[in-house]
């Protein structure tokens, strides 16, 4: 299974969001960028790519424990950016990003003791992407847009383990599709 792990914004957040990113499809450059759909907005935390089966009790176990050791705490989708030259774009966090780190290291963690190989450890930037293009793009109009988005507070309370199911229809366009097969309340609330 290709696995990561992520924090969802709730769906108010996304209808937020969702109204900026209509607006920046008129922008120009805008139709050669592949838009991501609205049900796979996340912030990952950690990318484990593709888990054996077989470690899957291992990785939930310890997910588990690091949902549980790490409490609720307050985000916002805020401002935008680009990684690659336009390859990327996308929107960052506000909030309590100290404790949003401090979870993403504990689930890359929580893979690496569970067996799950893992890249090379980078410092973790908070990020949701929004586009995609295969080239470099110039993004910088769409940035400025972003750049003055901020969208409600929500306190972020789970911790969720997604599935992403890559495109094999060959439809150009088509989207992962994302299904959730693990959730952990932070802090061990129930």
């Amino acid at each position: 299974m290709r696995l990561f792990a992520a924090v969802l914004p709730p769906d108010g957040v996304i209808r937020e969001l969702g109204a900026v990113v209509d607006a920046l499809h008129k922008l120009p450059g805008a139709d050669g960028l592949r838009w991501t759909g609205r049900p796979g907005w996340h912030f990952t935390l950690a990318f484990y790519g593709e888990v054996d089966d077989g470690l899957l009790p291992e990785l939930s176990a310890r997910l588990e424990r690091a949902a549980r050791r790490t409490g609720p705490f307050p985000l916002a989708v805020r401002g935008g950016g680009q990684f690659g030259h336009g390859r990327a774009l996308w929107t960052g966090a506000e909030g309590d990003l100290a404790t949003l780190r401090l979870l993403a290291e504990r689930v890359e963690a929580a893979a690496r003791k569970a067996g799950v190989p893992m890249r090379e450890h980078r410092r973790y930037k908070p990020h949701l992407t929004v586009a995609r293009s295969r080239e470099a793009s110039d993004v910088r109009a769409c940035v400025e847009v972003l750049d003055t988005f901020v969208s409600r507070t929500w306190t972020v309370r789970e911790l969720v383990l997604v599935r992403s199911n890559l495109p094999t229809s060959g439809v150009p366009g088509e989207q992962p599709r994302y299904e959730v097969v693990g959730r952990w309340p932070l802090g061990g609330a129930g």
